[in-house]
Protein backbone atom coordinates (compact mmCIF):
# COMPACT_ATOMS: atom_id res chain seq x y z
CA UNK A 1 0.00 0.00 0.00
CA UNK A 2 0.93 3.56 -0.38
CA UNK A 3 1.27 4.85 2.79
CA UNK A 4 1.44 8.73 1.26
CA UNK A 5 -1.86 10.52 2.66
CA UNK A 6 -2.98 7.87 5.21
CA UNK A 7 -3.83 6.84 8.40
CA UNK A 8 -0.57 4.72 10.30
CA UNK A 9 -1.45 3.50 13.91
CA UNK A 10 1.62 2.51 15.65
CA UNK A 11 1.61 -0.05 19.04
CA UNK A 12 4.99 0.75 20.99
CA UNK A 13 5.82 3.58 19.44
CA UNK A 14 8.02 4.94 22.25
CA UNK A 15 9.98 2.24 22.18
CA UNK A 16 13.70 1.71 20.11
CA UNK A 17 12.07 -0.12 17.20
CA UNK A 18 8.86 2.11 17.52
CA UNK A 19 10.55 5.54 17.11
CA UNK A 20 12.45 3.92 13.79
CA UNK A 21 9.05 2.84 12.66
CA UNK A 22 7.87 6.16 13.29
CA UNK A 23 10.76 8.00 11.38
CA UNK A 24 10.78 5.68 8.63
CA UNK A 25 6.58 5.81 7.98
CA UNK A 26 6.83 10.19 8.15
CA UNK A 27 9.45 9.86 5.38
CA UNK A 28 6.67 8.69 3.30
CA UNK A 29 4.63 11.54 4.45
CA UNK A 30 1.32 9.68 6.13
CA UNK A 31 -1.39 11.99 6.81
CA UNK A 32 -1.93 11.03 10.49
CA UNK A 33 0.92 9.49 12.88
CA UNK A 34 -1.08 7.85 15.91
CA UNK A 35 1.69 6.80 18.63
CA UNK A 36 0.25 4.67 21.57
CA UNK A 37 2.30 3.71 24.40
CA UNK A 38 1.60 1.89 27.78
CA UNK A 39 2.06 5.39 29.51
CA UNK A 40 0.96 8.87 28.32
CA UNK A 41 4.01 10.89 29.21
CA UNK A 42 5.80 7.91 26.87
CA UNK A 43 3.81 8.65 23.80
CA UNK A 44 3.74 12.69 24.64
CA UNK A 45 7.80 12.12 24.78
CA UNK A 46 8.28 10.65 21.11
CA UNK A 47 5.94 13.03 19.98
CA UNK A 48 7.92 16.02 20.99
CA UNK A 49 10.79 14.27 19.58
CA UNK A 50 9.25 13.56 16.50
CA UNK A 51 7.64 17.07 15.85
CA UNK A 52 10.20 18.56 13.45
CA UNK A 53 9.90 15.74 10.96
CA UNK A 54 6.15 15.05 11.10
CA UNK A 55 5.68 18.61 10.38
CA UNK A 56 8.42 18.86 7.56
CA UNK A 57 6.42 15.73 6.12
CA UNK A 58 2.59 17.81 6.71
CA UNK A 59 1.26 14.81 9.40
CA UNK A 60 -0.76 15.36 11.97
CA UNK A 61 0.76 13.92 15.18
CA UNK A 62 -1.65 11.75 17.88
CA UNK A 63 -0.87 10.47 21.06
CA UNK A 64 -2.95 7.46 23.31
CA UNK A 65 -2.01 5.17 25.83
CA UNK A 66 -2.98 2.46 28.01
CA UNK A 67 -2.26 -1.12 28.28
CA UNK A 68 -3.30 -3.08 25.03
CA UNK A 69 -3.67 -6.79 26.68
CA UNK A 70 -6.08 -5.03 29.45
CA UNK A 71 -10.06 -3.74 29.61
CA UNK A 72 -11.09 -0.39 29.83
CA UNK A 73 -10.02 1.69 33.14
CA UNK A 74 -12.94 0.73 36.14
CA UNK A 75 -13.05 -3.24 35.41
CA UNK A 76 -12.83 -5.32 38.87
CA UNK A 77 -10.21 -7.57 39.35
CA UNK A 78 -13.19 -10.82 38.33
CA UNK A 79 -13.94 -9.06 35.52
CA UNK A 80 -10.78 -8.38 33.82
CA UNK A 81 -9.82 -12.46 34.58
CA UNK A 82 -13.24 -13.36 33.24
CA UNK A 83 -12.40 -11.23 29.96
CA UNK A 84 -9.21 -13.37 29.39
CA UNK A 85 -11.05 -16.45 29.44
CA UNK A 86 -14.89 -16.53 28.72
CA UNK A 87 -16.29 -16.22 25.64
CA UNK A 88 -16.16 -13.45 23.44
CA UNK A 89 -19.30 -11.49 22.97
CA UNK A 90 -19.62 -7.77 21.12
CA UNK A 91 -20.55 -6.53 24.86
CA UNK A 92 -16.65 -7.71 26.20
CA UNK A 93 -15.23 -7.43 23.35
CA UNK A 94 -16.20 -3.76 23.20
CA UNK A 95 -14.61 -3.19 26.51
CA UNK A 96 -11.48 -4.34 25.50
CA UNK A 97 -9.08 -0.86 25.16
CA UNK A 98 -7.04 -2.45 22.41
CA UNK A 99 -10.32 -2.62 20.30
CA UNK A 100 -11.56 0.71 21.32
CA UNK A 101 -8.36 2.51 20.19
CA UNK A 102 -8.47 0.47 16.78
CA UNK A 103 -12.34 1.45 15.89
CA UNK A 104 -11.42 5.06 17.20
CA UNK A 105 -8.69 5.89 15.63
CA UNK A 106 -9.67 3.66 12.29
CA UNK A 107 -6.15 3.65 10.86
CA UNK A 108 -5.58 2.08 7.17
CA UNK A 109 -2.33 0.78 8.75
CA UNK A 110 -1.44 -0.96 11.93
CA UNK A 111 1.88 -1.00 13.56
CA UNK A 112 3.06 -3.40 16.47
CA UNK A 113 6.18 -2.91 18.33
CA UNK A 114 5.00 -4.20 21.55
CA UNK A 115 7.07 -6.84 22.94
CA UNK A 116 3.91 -9.08 23.30
CA UNK A 117 5.56 -12.33 24.02
CA UNK A 118 7.08 -11.02 27.14
CA UNK A 119 4.60 -9.12 28.03
CA UNK A 120 2.89 -12.39 28.16
CA UNK A 121 5.14 -14.80 28.89
CA UNK A 122 6.78 -12.85 31.93
CA UNK A 123 3.84 -13.06 33.96
CA UNK A 124 5.24 -16.64 35.20
CA UNK A 125 2.84 -18.91 34.88
CA UNK A 126 5.15 -21.48 36.77
CA UNK A 127 5.66 -20.00 39.84
CA UNK A 128 1.86 -19.36 40.05
CA UNK A 129 0.92 -22.67 39.43
CA UNK A 130 3.67 -23.89 42.19
CA UNK A 131 1.98 -21.59 44.47
CA UNK A 132 -1.57 -23.09 44.37
CA UNK A 133 0.31 -26.42 43.89
CA UNK A 134 2.21 -26.12 47.28
CA UNK A 135 -1.24 -25.11 48.72
CA UNK A 136 -3.09 -28.03 47.42
CA UNK A 137 -1.07 -30.29 50.67
CA UNK A 138 -2.33 -27.18 53.15
CA UNK A 139 -5.71 -26.71 53.13
CA UNK A 140 -5.83 -25.58 49.15
CA UNK A 141 -5.28 -22.44 47.73
CA UNK A 142 -6.26 -19.26 48.91
CA UNK A 143 -8.06 -16.86 46.28
CA UNK A 144 -4.99 -14.06 45.70
CA UNK A 145 -3.00 -17.56 44.77
CA UNK A 146 -5.39 -19.00 42.31
CA UNK A 147 -6.38 -14.75 41.09
CA UNK A 148 -2.43 -14.95 39.94
CA UNK A 149 -2.93 -18.01 38.17
CA UNK A 150 -5.91 -17.26 36.46
CA UNK A 151 -3.82 -13.96 35.34
CA UNK A 152 -0.67 -15.90 34.20
CA UNK A 153 -2.14 -18.34 31.59
CA UNK A 154 -0.57 -17.26 28.62
CA UNK A 155 -2.46 -19.03 26.01
CA UNK A 156 -5.76 -18.10 26.77
CA UNK A 157 -4.10 -14.39 27.31
CA UNK A 158 -2.64 -15.27 23.83
CA UNK A 159 -5.62 -16.32 22.04
CA UNK A 160 -7.88 -13.26 23.48
CA UNK A 161 -5.47 -11.00 22.42
CA UNK A 162 -5.23 -11.90 18.41
CA UNK A 163 -9.24 -11.94 18.75
CA UNK A 164 -9.65 -8.49 19.89
CA UNK A 165 -6.97 -7.38 17.50
CA UNK A 166 -8.63 -9.39 14.66
CA UNK A 167 -12.02 -7.90 15.30
CA UNK A 168 -10.77 -4.55 15.93
CA UNK A 169 -8.71 -4.28 12.58
CA UNK A 170 -11.33 -5.76 10.44
CA UNK A 171 -14.44 -3.25 12.60
CA UNK A 172 -12.35 -0.09 12.15
CA UNK A 173 -11.15 -1.11 7.75
CA UNK A 174 -7.55 -1.13 8.89
CA UNK A 175 -5.59 -2.61 5.23
CA UNK A 176 -2.64 -3.61 7.04
CA UNK A 177 -0.88 -5.05 9.98
CA UNK A 178 2.51 -5.52 10.75
CA UNK A 179 3.86 -7.20 13.79
CA UNK A 180 7.52 -6.70 14.93
CA UNK A 181 7.71 -10.38 16.96
CA UNK A 182 10.84 -11.89 18.78
CA UNK A 183 12.27 -15.04 18.73
CA UNK A 184 12.56 -14.90 22.71
CA UNK A 185 16.51 -16.38 22.94
CA UNK A 186 17.78 -13.28 20.66
CA UNK A 187 18.79 -15.72 17.65
CA UNK A 188 20.22 -17.97 20.06
CA UNK A 189 18.64 -22.03 20.69
CA UNK A 190 18.25 -24.18 23.80
CA UNK A 191 21.61 -23.70 24.67
CA UNK A 192 20.78 -19.97 25.28
CA UNK A 193 23.54 -18.67 28.33
CA UNK A 194 20.67 -16.05 28.91
CA UNK A 195 18.58 -16.97 31.28
CA UNK A 196 16.46 -15.19 33.65
CA UNK A 197 16.63 -18.11 36.32
CA UNK A 198 18.67 -20.91 37.74
CA UNK A 199 17.75 -23.07 34.61
CA UNK A 200 19.03 -23.61 31.51
CA UNK A 201 17.00 -22.97 29.45
CA UNK A 202 15.02 -21.21 31.25
CA UNK A 203 11.14 -22.12 31.92
CA UNK A 204 10.28 -18.83 31.52
CA UNK A 205 12.39 -17.81 28.47
CA UNK A 206 11.28 -20.74 26.48
CA UNK A 207 7.76 -19.69 27.75
CA UNK A 208 8.35 -16.85 25.47
CA UNK A 209 9.62 -17.94 22.45
CA UNK A 210 6.64 -20.26 22.37
CA UNK A 211 4.35 -17.27 23.04
CA UNK A 212 6.43 -15.77 20.15
CA UNK A 213 5.64 -18.84 17.74
CA UNK A 214 2.19 -19.39 18.90
CA UNK A 215 1.65 -15.90 17.94
CA UNK A 216 3.31 -16.01 14.39
CA UNK A 217 0.88 -19.01 13.59
CA UNK A 218 -1.93 -17.36 14.83
CA UNK A 219 -1.25 -14.34 12.56
CA UNK A 220 -0.67 -16.69 9.75
CA UNK A 221 -3.93 -17.54 10.37
CA UNK A 222 -5.51 -14.54 10.03
CA UNK A 223 -3.71 -13.61 7.27
CA UNK A 224 -5.52 -16.09 5.64
CA UNK A 225 -9.05 -15.41 6.88
CA UNK A 226 -11.02 -13.50 4.25
CA UNK A 227 -11.74 -10.09 4.88
CA UNK A 228 -8.69 -9.59 7.11
CA UNK A 229 -5.92 -6.85 6.69
CA UNK A 230 -2.76 -7.64 4.69
CA UNK A 231 -0.95 -9.41 7.51
CA UNK A 232 2.82 -9.07 8.06
CA UNK A 233 5.48 -10.11 10.24
CA UNK A 234 9.36 -9.67 11.09
CA UNK A 235 10.93 -11.41 13.51
CA UNK A 236 14.62 -10.11 14.53
CA UNK A 237 16.53 -13.50 15.71
CA UNK A 238 19.30 -10.88 17.47
CA UNK A 239 19.84 -8.62 20.14
CA UNK A 240 18.27 -4.91 19.14
CA UNK A 241 20.63 -1.87 20.17
CA UNK A 242 20.98 1.11 20.51
CA UNK A 243 19.10 4.13 21.92
CA UNK A 244 21.61 6.18 22.83
CA UNK A 245 25.14 6.00 24.18
CA UNK A 246 26.52 7.65 27.28
CA UNK A 247 27.80 8.58 30.71
CA UNK A 248 25.15 9.09 34.01
CA UNK A 249 23.16 7.22 35.96
CA UNK A 250 22.62 3.81 36.03
CA UNK A 251 18.71 2.14 36.60
CA UNK A 252 18.34 -1.45 36.29
CA UNK A 253 14.43 -1.93 36.12
CA UNK A 254 13.36 1.88 36.18
CA UNK A 255 15.17 1.84 39.99
CA UNK A 256 18.71 3.60 40.44
CA UNK A 257 21.35 1.65 41.41
CA UNK A 258 23.01 3.10 44.51
CA UNK A 259 27.03 3.72 45.44
CA UNK A 260 27.14 1.24 48.67
CA UNK A 261 30.11 1.15 51.47
CA UNK A 262 31.55 -2.11 52.43
CA UNK A 263 34.34 -4.43 52.83
CA UNK A 264 35.48 -7.88 53.52
CA UNK A 265 34.32 -9.72 56.50
CA UNK A 266 33.49 -13.33 57.31
CA UNK A 267 30.56 -15.05 55.76
CA UNK A 268 29.11 -16.85 58.86
CA UNK A 269 26.93 -19.62 59.42
CA UNK A 270 24.48 -18.56 57.51
CA UNK A 271 23.06 -16.20 54.78
CA UNK A 272 20.40 -14.15 53.38
CA UNK A 273 19.96 -12.78 49.90
CA UNK A 274 18.59 -9.49 51.78
CA UNK A 275 20.73 -7.97 54.26
CA UNK A 276 21.14 -4.67 55.37
CA UNK A 277 23.62 -4.86 57.30
CA UNK A 278 26.16 -5.93 55.16
CA UNK A 279 26.79 -2.49 53.56
CA UNK A 280 25.85 0.96 54.18
CA UNK A 281 23.76 2.36 50.44
CA UNK A 282 24.50 5.85 50.32
CA UNK A 283 22.56 8.17 49.06
CA UNK A 284 24.64 8.61 45.57
CA UNK A 285 23.56 6.99 42.54
CA UNK A 286 25.99 4.89 40.44
CA UNK A 287 27.47 6.94 37.65
CA UNK A 288 28.73 5.27 34.79
CA UNK A 289 28.92 4.45 30.80
CA UNK A 290 26.12 2.61 29.12
CA UNK A 291 24.47 1.95 25.76
CA UNK A 292 20.67 2.31 26.37
CA UNK A 293 19.00 -0.60 24.11
CA UNK A 294 16.10 0.61 24.89
CA UNK A 295 13.38 -1.72 26.33
CA UNK A 296 15.87 -3.91 27.38
CA UNK A 297 17.35 -1.55 29.96
CA UNK A 298 21.25 0.13 29.94
CA UNK A 299 23.79 -2.47 29.22
CA UNK A 300 27.43 -1.73 30.37
CA UNK A 301 30.10 -1.85 27.91
CA UNK A 302 31.83 -5.55 28.41
CA UNK A 303 28.24 -6.37 28.79
CA UNK A 304 27.47 -5.30 25.21
CA UNK A 305 30.30 -6.47 23.53
CA UNK A 306 29.57 -9.69 25.39
CA UNK A 307 26.17 -9.99 23.78
CA UNK A 308 27.34 -8.83 20.26
CA UNK A 309 30.06 -10.88 20.87
CA UNK A 310 30.52 -13.60 17.60
CA UNK A 311 28.22 -16.38 17.34
CA UNK A 312 26.42 -14.95 20.04
CA UNK A 313 23.20 -13.17 20.12
CA UNK A 314 25.15 -10.14 18.59
CA UNK A 315 22.54 -7.78 17.03
CA UNK A 316 20.56 -6.01 14.39
CA UNK A 317 19.68 -2.05 14.43
CA UNK A 318 16.21 -0.67 14.69
CA UNK A 319 16.53 1.50 11.86
CA UNK A 320 16.95 -1.74 9.95
CA UNK A 321 13.87 -3.62 11.41
CA UNK A 322 11.75 -0.65 10.87
CA UNK A 323 12.88 -0.63 6.66
CA UNK A 324 11.91 -4.13 6.53
CA UNK A 325 8.65 -3.70 7.87
CA UNK A 326 7.67 -0.61 6.21
CA UNK A 327 8.87 -2.00 2.89
CA UNK A 328 6.84 -4.74 3.39
CA UNK A 329 3.82 -2.78 4.50
CA UNK A 330 4.86 -1.08 0.78
CA UNK A 331 3.94 -4.62 -0.78
CA UNK A 332 8.09 -5.15 -1.31
CA UNK A 333 9.31 -8.83 -0.69
CA UNK A 334 12.33 -8.55 1.57
CA UNK A 335 12.34 -11.96 2.20
CA UNK A 336 11.89 -11.49 5.90
CA UNK A 337 8.00 -11.69 6.34
CA UNK A 338 7.37 -14.47 8.68
CA UNK A 339 3.96 -15.30 7.50
CA UNK A 340 5.05 -15.96 4.32
CA UNK A 341 7.86 -17.96 4.68
CA UNK A 342 8.14 -19.11 8.83
CA UNK A 343 11.34 -20.60 8.51
CA UNK A 344 13.60 -18.21 6.27
CA UNK A 345 12.48 -14.98 7.47
CA UNK A 346 14.06 -14.22 11.07
CA UNK A 347 16.32 -11.18 10.73
CA UNK A 348 19.67 -12.01 11.89
CA UNK A 349 22.78 -9.66 12.71
CA UNK A 350 23.69 -7.44 9.89
CA UNK A 351 26.63 -6.11 8.20
CA UNK A 352 25.80 -2.47 9.50
CA UNK A 353 25.42 -3.70 13.21
CA UNK A 354 29.23 -5.02 12.72
CA UNK A 355 30.18 -2.31 10.94
CA UNK A 356 29.09 0.11 14.08
CA UNK A 357 29.71 -2.22 16.50
CA UNK A 358 33.03 -1.21 16.54
CA UNK A 359 32.23 2.13 16.48
CA UNK A 360 29.80 2.01 19.44
CA UNK A 361 32.42 0.16 21.30
CA UNK A 362 35.32 2.54 20.68
CA UNK A 363 33.17 5.42 21.72
CA UNK A 364 32.06 3.59 25.04
CA UNK A 365 36.09 3.48 25.91
CA UNK A 366 36.50 6.83 24.84
CA UNK A 367 33.57 7.57 27.53
CA UNK A 368 35.76 4.83 30.41
CA UNK A 369 38.46 6.83 29.94
CA UNK A 370 37.05 10.77 30.09
CA UNK A 371 35.10 9.51 33.09
CA UNK A 372 37.97 7.61 34.57
CA UNK A 373 35.78 4.01 35.57
CA UNK A 374 35.07 0.47 33.89
CA UNK A 375 31.78 -0.12 32.12
CA UNK A 376 31.93 -3.96 33.74
CA UNK A 377 28.16 -5.11 34.13
CA UNK A 378 24.81 -3.87 35.38
CA UNK A 379 23.43 -7.19 35.72
CA UNK A 380 21.15 -7.13 32.68
CA UNK A 381 22.03 -9.90 30.91
CA UNK A 382 20.85 -12.32 32.92
CA UNK A 383 21.58 -14.76 34.91
CA UNK A 384 23.85 -13.17 37.46
CA UNK A 385 26.56 -15.87 36.13
CA UNK A 386 27.67 -13.76 33.02
CA UNK A 387 27.74 -10.76 35.53
CA UNK A 388 30.07 -12.82 37.80
CA UNK A 389 32.31 -13.76 35.06
CA UNK A 390 32.27 -10.86 33.78
CA UNK A 391 33.51 -8.65 36.57
CA UNK A 392 36.02 -11.93 37.46
CA UNK A 393 37.86 -11.18 34.11
CA UNK A 394 37.48 -7.64 34.90
CA UNK A 395 39.11 -7.92 38.11
CA UNK A 396 42.15 -9.99 36.28
CA UNK A 397 42.09 -6.73 33.70
CA UNK A 398 42.97 -4.57 36.45
CA UNK A 399 45.36 -7.03 38.01
CA UNK A 400 47.20 -8.25 35.35
CA UNK A 401 46.64 -6.05 32.17
CA UNK A 402 47.09 -8.67 29.73
CA UNK A 403 46.71 -12.34 28.69
CA UNK A 404 50.51 -12.99 28.52
CA UNK A 405 50.20 -11.56 31.81
CA UNK A 406 48.27 -13.93 33.47
CA UNK A 407 49.39 -17.19 31.51
CA UNK A 408 53.12 -16.50 32.76
CA UNK A 409 51.66 -16.11 36.56
CA UNK A 410 50.38 -19.49 38.63
CA UNK A 411 47.42 -19.68 40.07
CA UNK A 412 48.44 -18.97 43.81
CA UNK A 413 50.11 -15.51 42.48
CA UNK A 414 46.92 -15.09 40.38
CA UNK A 415 45.01 -15.42 43.91
CA UNK A 416 47.51 -13.60 45.96
CA UNK A 417 47.26 -10.62 43.37
CA UNK A 418 43.52 -10.19 43.11
CA UNK A 419 42.92 -10.95 46.91
CA UNK A 420 45.42 -7.57 46.93
CA UNK A 421 43.93 -5.25 44.75
CA UNK A 422 40.53 -6.02 46.73
CA UNK A 423 42.20 -4.85 49.86
CA UNK A 424 44.00 -1.91 48.34
CA UNK A 425 41.24 -0.70 45.88
CA UNK A 426 38.31 -1.66 47.73
CA UNK A 427 36.68 0.67 45.31
CA UNK A 428 37.06 -2.11 42.74
CA UNK A 429 34.83 -4.91 44.82
CA UNK A 430 32.49 -2.27 46.05
CA UNK A 431 31.29 -1.99 42.03
CA UNK A 432 30.95 -5.32 41.90
CA UNK A 433 29.21 -5.63 44.96
CA UNK A 434 26.65 -2.40 44.48
CA UNK A 435 25.35 -4.31 41.69
CA UNK A 436 24.18 -7.46 43.70
CA UNK A 437 27.62 -9.70 42.91
CA UNK A 438 29.26 -10.64 45.90
CA UNK A 439 33.15 -10.59 46.03
CA UNK A 440 34.36 -14.14 47.65
CA UNK A 441 38.12 -14.21 48.55
CA UNK A 442 40.08 -17.35 49.10
CA UNK A 443 40.76 -16.37 53.39
CA UNK A 444 36.79 -16.94 53.38
CA UNK A 445 36.07 -13.63 53.79
CA UNK A 446 33.36 -11.73 51.02
CA UNK A 447 32.66 -8.63 50.17
CA UNK A 448 28.76 -7.83 49.59
CA UNK A 449 26.38 -5.19 49.25
CA UNK A 450 23.28 -4.76 51.18
CA UNK A 451 21.24 -7.10 48.58
CA UNK A 452 22.60 -10.07 46.24
CA UNK A 453 21.37 -11.51 43.66
CA UNK A 454 22.40 -14.99 44.90
CA UNK A 455 20.57 -17.22 46.13
CA UNK A 456 17.32 -15.46 44.84
CA UNK A 457 14.96 -14.70 47.58
CA UNK A 458 16.57 -16.64 50.29
CA UNK A 459 16.56 -16.09 54.31
CA UNK A 460 18.65 -17.06 56.67
CA UNK A 461 20.56 -20.24 54.60
CA UNK A 462 22.98 -22.69 55.76
CA UNK A 463 26.48 -21.63 54.39
CA UNK A 464 26.99 -25.17 53.48
CA UNK A 465 30.37 -26.11 51.29
CA UNK A 466 27.89 -27.28 48.59
CA UNK A 467 25.60 -23.94 48.86
CA UNK A 468 28.80 -22.20 49.03
CA UNK A 469 29.91 -23.84 45.52
CA UNK A 470 26.86 -23.27 44.05
CA UNK A 471 26.51 -19.78 44.46
CA UNK A 472 29.72 -18.97 43.44
CA UNK A 473 28.79 -20.92 40.30
CA UNK A 474 25.88 -19.05 39.72
CA UNK A 475 26.49 -15.47 40.75
CA UNK A 476 29.42 -14.67 43.08
CA UNK A 477 32.46 -12.99 41.69
CA UNK A 478 35.06 -16.40 43.09
CA UNK A 479 38.54 -15.09 43.58
CA UNK A 480 39.48 -18.26 45.32
CA UNK A 481 42.15 -20.37 44.23
CA UNK A 482 40.16 -23.29 42.36
CA UNK A 483 38.52 -20.40 40.57
CA UNK A 484 42.08 -18.79 39.56
CA UNK A 485 43.43 -22.35 38.43
CA UNK A 486 40.12 -22.16 36.32
CA UNK A 487 41.02 -18.86 34.67
CA UNK A 488 44.81 -19.72 34.16
CA UNK A 489 43.36 -23.03 32.18
CA UNK A 490 41.10 -20.83 30.12
CA UNK A 491 43.14 -17.87 28.94
CA UNK A 492 46.17 -21.30 28.38
CA UNK A 493 43.41 -22.79 26.10
CA UNK A 494 42.55 -19.54 24.47
CA UNK A 495 46.63 -19.09 23.78
CA UNK A 496 46.46 -22.43 22.16
CA UNK A 497 43.70 -22.16 20.07
CA UNK A 498 45.21 -19.13 18.24
CA UNK A 499 49.18 -20.20 18.62
CA UNK A 500 47.67 -23.00 16.42
CA UNK A 501 46.78 -20.79 13.90
CA UNK A 502 50.01 -20.12 11.36
CA UNK A 503 50.42 -16.26 11.20
CA UNK A 504 50.85 -16.94 6.85
CA UNK A 505 46.54 -18.17 7.02
CA UNK A 506 45.37 -14.67 6.61
CA UNK A 507 42.14 -16.07 5.48
CA UNK A 508 38.56 -15.28 6.88
CA UNK A 509 38.84 -18.97 8.28
CA UNK A 510 39.21 -17.53 11.84
CA UNK A 511 37.51 -15.41 13.78
CA UNK A 512 39.44 -15.34 17.14
CA UNK A 513 42.87 -15.31 15.90
CA UNK A 514 46.07 -13.95 17.63
CA UNK A 515 44.78 -10.46 16.32
CA UNK A 516 41.34 -10.67 17.81
CA UNK A 517 43.17 -11.38 20.83
CA UNK A 518 45.63 -8.74 21.07
CA UNK A 519 44.14 -5.88 19.48
CA UNK A 520 44.35 -3.02 21.71
CA UNK A 521 46.79 -4.90 24.05
CA UNK A 522 44.94 -5.31 27.22
CA UNK A 523 43.03 -8.31 27.94
CA UNK A 524 38.81 -7.00 27.28
CA UNK A 525 35.87 -8.92 29.52
CA UNK A 526 33.70 -8.74 26.75
CA UNK A 527 35.94 -11.02 24.14
CA UNK A 528 36.84 -13.29 27.36
CA UNK A 529 33.44 -14.11 28.79
CA UNK A 530 31.87 -14.62 24.92
CA UNK A 531 34.26 -17.21 24.01
CA UNK A 532 33.97 -18.88 27.95
CA UNK A 533 30.04 -18.72 26.54
CA UNK A 534 30.15 -19.91 23.14
CA UNK A 535 33.00 -22.66 23.09
CA UNK A 536 33.10 -23.61 27.10
CA UNK A 537 29.16 -23.57 27.95
CA UNK A 538 27.96 -23.97 24.31
CA UNK A 539 25.79 -21.12 24.01
CA UNK A 540 26.57 -20.09 20.24
CA UNK A 541 24.62 -19.66 17.63
CA UNK A 542 24.52 -21.60 14.10
CA UNK A 543 22.24 -19.48 12.21
CA UNK A 544 22.35 -15.93 11.34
Amino acid sequence: MDIEGKRVLVLGGYGLVGMAVCRELLARRPAELQIHSLRLEESESARDELRAEADAAGTELGVSAGDIFGLLEGATEAERVRAQIGSLDDSLVARFLLYRLLVDARPDAVVDCVNTATGIAYRDVFRAAEAVAAAVDDGGPDRDQVVDLLEALYVPRLIRHVQVMYRGLTEAGARAYAKVGTSGTGGLGLNVPYTHSEERPSRVLMSKSAIGGAHSMLLFLMARTPGAPLVKEIKPAAAIAWKSIGFGPIHRRRRPIHVIETEPRPIGPTFSTEDPDAARLTDEVMHNVYVDSGENGLFALEEFATVTSDSQMEFVTPEEIAQYLVRELEGHSTGHDVVGALDGSVLGPTYRAGLLRHAAIRRMRELEAEHGVRSVAFEMLGPPRVSKLLFEAHLLREAFGTLDAVAAASAEEVRDRLDGLVRSHPGLARDVAAVGIPVLLDSGEIVRGPTVLVPHDADRVEVTPEHLERWARDGWADLRLASCRLWKDRVDRIRAAYSAIPDSDTSSRHVRNRPFWEDGGTLEPGKLVGWILTVEEGGNRVKR
